[in-house]
């Protein structure tokens, strides 16, 4: 039996006229179509942080403490009950606590660690949130399980919502300055 015959050119590798030199014969390697990466100085760099802020971790912490807080103030006076707006405290207190430590952990002095090390401090707030949960019951008395679990999930919401005014903010200053 006979091989197929091809129309591709014959010879051997790196000869002129094989397949392989059809294909990359036109391109041009040598040149590259982005022009060099100039380093910025340092006051081209510090006009750009100023022009597109960064959004800082104590900032959305700020943000869920202040949301907690708010909630509950709103359990205590909507329920009328001391202990919604315990349990709501508490609530925000779980979420804000154990991201705190990760925080400090992951952005502070020390920290380094890259991925392991964020995964550490990972488990170490996911450990501190769950011991604090297994803890309300005898913490707080009465426990109103309700207030709780609704500030935990608006405290956790505030990430989102921070994470959408900051891209907005971002977005109009790009369009001013186009």
């Amino acid at each position: 039996m006979q091989a197929p015959q091809s129309d591709q050119p014959r010879g051997k590798p790196g000869q002129r006229g094989t397949l392989r030199d059809s294909l990359f014969e036109d391109s041009d390697w040598s040149q590259d179509a982005d022009p060099p990466v100039r380093p910025l100085t340092r006051e081209e760099a510090q006009a750009l942080l100023v022009k597109h802020p960064s959004m800082s971790v104590w900032q959305v912490l700020a943000s869920q403490a202040a949301t907690g807080v708010l909630v509950a103030l709103a359990w205590g006076v909507l329920s009328q009950s001391l202990s919604a707006a315990t349990s709501s405290l508490y609530g925000a207190l779980v979420v804000v606590l154990p991201s705190a430590l990760m925080a400090r952990g992951v952005f502070g002095r020390s920290a380094g660690g890259g991925v392991g090390g964020l995964l550490v401090w990972e488990v170490a707030k996911l450990g501190l949130t769950c011991a604090l949960l297994v803890l309300a019951p005898r913490l707080v008395h009465p426990l109103n399980w309700v207030a709780l679990l609704v500030t935990m999930v608006l405290c956790l919401k505030v990430i989102g919502v921070a994470l959408l005014v900051w891209q907005r903010r971002e977005k109009k200053s790009f369009d001013e300055s186009c």
